[in-house]
């Protein structure tokens, strides 16, 4: 009974943790350049004395979806997004190099370029930082040119270049903070090869009609876990008469 009542518990547990990873994607399917999480269901045998006969289900992290989303054209300025492969770099909270596909950017009061999360860009100097300008252009290559105030329409002057990478996806992985990061802890090099659209964005890539189908679909499982924990309470109450009833 202690076995059986265990991997209803195991198997509740891991369908509220599975639950929890649908949740999060479908709570970014507004982010931009957001990437799902992926998971999946393992088998694992139930480790200890006595036989090996008992198996229980356990939700694993698969990593990243890491295909692109959809391009929403916004014909903001400092709206980019990423053609095909590649990553923007950003500066994590550590001060280390780390990347994202989000394009939002947006001027701080100190002139730092700062994405959506405020996270500081980088460019090939480091972070990026744009004096006051009355229009700003953003060329395929990542080259940032500004119109300085008082200068004429067709002035534009070059300050810095996004730092473009396209690191391999199967050395990156998701920190805490949202950012993707290299395993091997080393910086990817500036990559000429990536290019940027400015004017639109990269939506999320979470499929909002397949998250719902997995929320109902793990929420009959965490309900039929619970009914198989119910099962053995009663089972165990009954066990308890009878044996009352004997003696």
């Amino acid at each position: 009974m202690d076995k059986y009542l265990y991997l209803a518990m195991g198997g509740a547990s891991q369908a509220m943790r599975a639950q929890q990873t649908n949740a999060n994607n479908l709570a970014n399917i507004s982010t931009v350049g957001f990437k799902a999480t992926l998971d999946h269901f393992q088998a694992q045998p139930v480790f200890g004395p006595g036989h090996p006969d008992r198996v229980y289900t356990s939700d694993e992290l698969s990593g990243s979806n890491f295909q692109a989303g959809a391009i929403m054209t916004t014909g903001r300025d400092l709206d980019i997004a990423i053609n095909g492969d590649g990553w923007f770099s950003v500066q994590g909270v550590d001060g280390n190099p780390a990347y994202s596909r989000r394009g939002d950017f947006h001027i701080d009061p100190n002139g730092l370029l700062l994405n959506g999360a405020n996270q500081i860009v980088l460019g090939d100097g480091g972070p990026v930082t744009l004096p006051q300008y009355e229009s700003a252009v953003i060329g395929r290559d990542g080259t940032i040119s500004i119109r300085a105030a008082g200068q004429g329409a067709n002035t534009l002057v070059a300050v810095d270049r996004l730092r473009l990478v396209n690191p391999s996806s199967e050395n990156l992985y998701r920190g805490e903070d949202g950012l993707f990061r290299s395993r091997d802890g080393l910086v990817a090099p500036a990559d000429a090869s990536v290019s940027v659209t400015a004017g639109a964005l990269e939506s999320s890539n979470v499929n909002a009609v397949d998250s719902m189908v997995r929320m109902m679909e793990y929420a009959r499982h965490y309900e039929t876990q619970v009914k198989l924990m119910n099962m053995a309470s009663e089972n165990d109450a009954a066990s308890a008469r009878l044996l009352r009833m004997n003696g």
